[in-house]
């Protein structure tokens, strides 16, 4: 469905290029042995680029949180190279319900949350005794945990709360600062995060949505979801806090269709105010005067709504508006991924009326003064 990734040449002499449809192994080399001299080093994943460090090494750990802002009540998600290196990071061996479900999706984009092994830091899980553990499918990913040898931890490559990068070019805007390498392969395939997940026996509750949908999980032979992550908010998982993967411009969301903007009553902000309406290009609303709309994508074609989100909204971020209003989607699957993010983009602010909305716009606004 996608074009295949652009790799681009920086002049930065810590950005390198690599295609993942001929891996350089010299490069791969290179950025593997810096992880194991505790640098940083930022990569792609299938769903977006990693900061990433030695999962072992508290020093380099401390600068992964540092080079993000990150508080240390958020945890690391741990990335393994196959079922052997997963065994090296938990405690005990790999649960039956965890072993159908890596046996369906990994290497992909699924998170578990399992027992955490005595080798794994406490700072990397936010000194919980459990530990988030993924396999990436990103061939540079896999090459490079694979050459390193050791468990990385990968954080998004930018700063805390921020739209998440799904480019190098994002992770240069973001910090490129502060690493010490940063791997170009282009545009990431997904362009949302991982699907994060705890298990009970057979019973898996979703922590939070993404690349994997819920439909896909329960599809699993002897799995059944205790929760599919609608009452669910974490401290286990990464990415649970009310405002996350948020533009700077200050953000409300909107359930699709919920707002009679025919009747522009208390939406006419003055016409100092202008505002971004983000939706979708097959139900463009009518819009105030000072409003103008930009596209996230169409509806019918979610999958690509999901991996150009981030993009679009950095791109919209620039922007010059007073406010942006992302509208969810309201969807199943997918959909649900989508609509955490711009939830969270909006810090958990989601208005259902005019009047709610005019309300969320003026008080994001004189906040963000």
């Amino acid at each position: 469905m996608f074009n295949g990734p652009t790799v681009t040449t920086d002049p930065r002499p810590n950005v390198v290029a690599i295609s993942p449809l001929q891996l350089d192994a010299d490069l791969i080399g290179t950025a593997a042995q810096a992880l194991r001299d505790g640098l940083l080093v930022a990569f792609p994943t299938e769903t977006v680029y990693g900061l990433g460090c030695n999962a072992l090494d508290e020093t380099a750990i401390a600068k992964v949180f540092a080079a993000k802002g990150r508080p240390s009540s958020d945890p690391l998600i741990v990335h393994v190279d196959g079922l052997p290196m997963v065994e090296s990071v938990i405690e005990g061996p790999l649960p039956p319900a965890a072993k159908a479900l890596a046996d369906a999706f990994w290497p992909g984009p699924l998170t578990m949350i399992l027992p955490r092994g005595q080798a794994v830091p406490l700072a990397v899980t936010s000194g919980l005794e459990s530990v988030a553990v993924r396999c990436p499918s990103h061939p540079v990913a896999a090459a490079l945990i694979h050459e390193a040898g050791i468990p990385i931890t990968a954080p998004s490559a930018n700063r805390f709360n921020h739209i998440s990068p799904t480019s190098a070019q994002h992770v240069i805007a973001d910090l490129g600062h502060v690493c010490d390498i940063i791997i170009d392969s282009g545009r990431t395939d997904h362009g949302l995060e991982s699907t994060v997940v705890t298990l009970d026996g057979a019973d898996v509750t979703v922590l939070r949505h993404g690349a994997i949908t819920v439909e896909q999980l329960a599809g699993v032979e002897g799995i059944r979801i205790a929760d599919d992550g609608t009452s669910v908010d974490s401290p286990a998982s990464p990415g649970h806090e009310k405002r996350h993967y948020s533009p700077s411009t200050p953000t409300v969301a909107v359930r699709g269709n919920s707002i009679d903007f025919a009747s522009t009553s208390g939406l006419e902000l003055g016409a100092a105010t202008s505002v971004i309406y983000a939706g979708y290009s097959d139900r463009e609303p009518e819009l105030p005067s000072t409003w103008r709309f930009e596209p996230l994508g169409s509806l019918a074609e979610i999958e690509a709504v999901g991996h150009d989100l981030y993009f679009e909204l950095r791109r919209i971020d620039v922007l010059t508006a007073a406010a942006i209003v992302v509208e969810l989607t309201g969807a199943p699957g997918l959909g649900r991924a989508i609509d955490d993010r711009l939830t969270r983009a909006a810090g958990s602010t989601i208005a259902s009326t005019s009047a709610e909305l005019a309300k969320a716009i003026t008080e994001a606004t004189a906040a963000h003064d």
